[in-house]
């Protein structure tokens, strides 16, 4: 461990004069950022809008840009059951939060509400995305307990997806597949939907299928140096239930290198794991996965790193970047001390390079969504150096943890 922190600090910069110069930069550019940030969604609604339903009255979202795919300025708008749904209204709750604007209510509000036949939706894990970034937000900024009982609602039929005898949530796939048990580490950022609806509902299935999930996670799905493979599949069948059949690369460059986006994911979970059930081993297990990242020989100076760990030089992913820094920021205060004030300083490098024009949108040039250069499925040839939704949701939320832990 001392080893560990010491790279750690190593990477993260140097003195405690530079990372206070660091923080009152970020601290003193967060007002502009909100206000250019407002700016962009108040454009970015204006045009979705119009687009809400389709021609058959079927509700969407905006996901991303369609650019990058057909060189033309276009919204790609996508129907409620498509993972993304959840950060669009949860960036403009987000914003509500962020500058008090009653706009941003009402608009938050308006695209939440399109999302309620969701909480029935067993397709995938991603149902705690789609609720618990609208409606999980909607429920903490205005402080309501009127929708406790739909995001209880949508963690049963999360549940549904859980297999007892594996001790894990089903990531893709049909339930009634015995082939195969697809599991991701993206599934890790779905169990905070279960923790908050085990407080709500007193039910404590929730949270020890969260446990469960969290823990049969944290044993397969990473190398012993903490980097994350992206897709596992568990066999089935009896004498070999609960072993890993199959590893796939999925989003990533192969199945021996890390996933940039799942990398952060996998932070994210855990520190959010350890926040929701204070088990020591979840903050232990974040803290592994988090010094893989930040200490690896790949990472950019600037702290957002490449679509994958295993792919210096090629596209960054603003969306990792993005994810990381919203963690790091949460992790840094259930570590303290020198590792934490490291974790919080590579957070802070890493959103005041999100912040400026080299990712940050000025204007319209990529369609009035904040972030650019995201990378949503390079292997598959999908969303390649794009804006994405949950880019900018994950940026909002790490410049609000930002802005609540110092004094403004």
């Amino acid at each position: 461990m001392k080893t560990i922190l010491v790279a750690v600090l190593a990477v993260c910069g140097s003195c405690a004069y530079a990372e206070a110069a660091s923080e009152a930069q970020l601290k003193a550019r967060l007002s502009d950022v909100f206000v250019k940030a407002s700016a962009h969604y108040r454009a970015l609604d204006a045009a979705a809008t119009p687009l809400m339903r389709d021609a058959s009255g079927r509700p969407r979202v905006p996901h991303g840009w369609l650019k990058w795919k057909t060189g033309k300025d276009e919204l790609d708008m996508r129907e409620i059951y498509w993972w993304t749904s959840g950060h669009f209204p949860g960036s403009l709750w987000l914003l509500h939060e962020a500058t008090g604007e009653a706009y941003f209510r009402s608009r938050a509000m308006a695209w939440t509400e399109l999302l309620r036949p969701v909480a029935d939706y067993g397709g995938n894990h991603d149902i705690g995305f789609m609720m618990y970034c609208s409606f999980g937000n909607a429920r903490r900024i205005l402080k309501t307990d009127r929708y406790d009982d739909l995001l209880v609602q949508t963690a049963e039929t999360l549940s549904r997806r859980y297999e007892p005898s594996l001790g894990l949530i089903r990531s893709w796939g049909d339930i009634a597949d015995r082939d195969h048990f697809l599991v991701i580490p993206d599934n890790l950022m779905n169990l905070e939907l279960l923790e908050v609806a085990s407080k709500i509902s007193g039910n404590p299935r929730f949270d020890a299928i969260a446990r469960g999930h969290a823990t049969k996670t944290r044993q397969n799905h990473f190398r012993a140096d903490g980097g994350t493979y992206h897709v596992l599949d568990y066999d089935q069948r009896p004498g070999f239930l609960g072993s890993v059949q199959d590893i796939r690369r999925g989003q990533g460059l192969s199945c021996r290198t890390a996933w940039s986006r799942g990398q952060s994911w996998a932070i994210y979970g855990y520190a959010m794991m350890y926040r929701e059930t204070k088990d020591p081993a979840y903050l232990a297990f974040a803290q592994r996965v988090a010094d893989f990242a930040i200490g690896h020989p790949g990472m950019p100076a600037d702290g957002i790193p490449y679509w994958d760990f295993g792919a210096p030089g090629e596209e960054r992913d603003s969306s990792a970047g993005a994810v990381m820094a919203s963690a790091l920021l949460e992790l840094a205060d259930f570590v303290g001390g020198a590792k934490g004030a490291a974790y919080r300083a590579f957070a802070v490098k890493q959103l005041l390079a999100l912040a400026s024009p080299a990712y940050f949108s000025e204007g319209d040039e990529i369609g009035h969504w904040l972030l650019k250069h995201g990378v949503g499925h390079k292997p598959g040839d999908s969303e390649i150096d794009t804006p994405l939704s949950y880019g900018d949701y994950y940026f909002l939320e790490a410049l609000l943890r930002f802005r609540a832990s110092v004094s403004m």
